[in-house]
């Protein structure tokens, strides 16, 4: 159940990535709801998209808090 969860998450961010502003939304959202472990993949998985869409670096705020 936690994996699908995190997929989905993975989903809803790629959907949203092109508004940085509702990432940020969708990213904040996921943190809060995500396994401690799950938020480390997700940190590795959005710093491969960050490479691809550079403009989403701001977002990665939420994952030092």
């Amino acid at each position: 159940m936690a994996r699908a969860m995190f997929d989905y998450t993975k989903t809803i961010l790629e959907r949203v990535s092109f508004d940085v502003n509702l990432f940020c939304k969708e990213l904040e959202k996921a943190i809060e709801r995500l396994l401690p472990y799950e938020v480390d993949e997700l940190r590795i998985w959005i710093g491969k998209l960050t490479l691809q869409k550079p403009e989403l670096n701001r977002c990665l705020i939420y994952l030092d808090k």
